[in-house]
């Protein structure tokens, strides 16, 4: 197992861990994580672990897949682990986050309905021997999510101080980018998908 593949199971181990951490009732335990005011803000230190926990799982996203090309260690094993690694803590980390009421249900359901039809894209493309590359409207969905993410384990500090909500901004934002993406995934690919296999 090389360097990439092992920091891609160590998102998935870090996944594992932010949903323990917001799933389980500590309180029926007899625990109670401490709260502090910020500016008016009540602030829960259990989802500020819980983010950044998932900003340094994230930021193992972006050092496997930038060390699996520098060093030539790309491998089919990487690649499946790698998306299966992202869709886990991210997708996880919003259906938890719609349930404890930090976010709007609708923005869950986007984000995994877009995932599932753009994975069925490229399995039906990978099946005709095509490789479907990313595209800029998928990063840019990628980049808002996880920043919209973040800053909502924080509370949306230190907007939410001056009352401008950039976390709900961010999270809707990627929605509509995701939206946007698997169009022109589908656009960009229904050649392809709509093609006769070869015999």
């Amino acid at each position: 197992m090389n360097l990439p593949t092992k920091l891609t199971v160590l998102r998935l181990i870090l996944s594992g861990v932010v949903i323990l951490l917001l799933c389980i009732p500590f309180y029926s335990l007899g625990y109670q994580f401490p709260q502090f005011d910020v500016g008016g803000v009540n602030v829960s230190l259990q989802y500020v672990i819980a983010g950044v926990i998932f900003v340094i799982a994230s930021l193992t996203d972006f050092l496997d897949g930038y060390l699996a090309r520098k060093n030539n260690q790309v491998t089919d094993t990487g690649k499946m682990l790698d998306a299966i690694a992202d869709k886990v803590l991210v997708n996880s980390v919003l259906i938890i986050l719609a349930a404890h009421g930090f976010i709007h249900e609708i923005i869950p359901v986007i984000i995994v309905v877009r995932d599932i039809v753009v994975n069925a894209i490229k399995m039906e493309a990978a099946s005709k021997g095509k490789v479907v590359a990313a595209i800029g409207s998928g990063k840019l969905k990628t980049a808002s999510l996880m920043v919209g993410i973040v800053l909502t384990f924080i509370y949306n500090l230190p907007f939410e101080l001056i009352n401008i909500r950039v976390s709900d901004f961010l999270l809707y934002f990627a929605c509509i980018m995701s939206i946007i993406s698997a169009v022109q995934y589908f656009n960009l690919n229904k050649n392809i998908i709509f093609a006769k296999s070869e015999k």
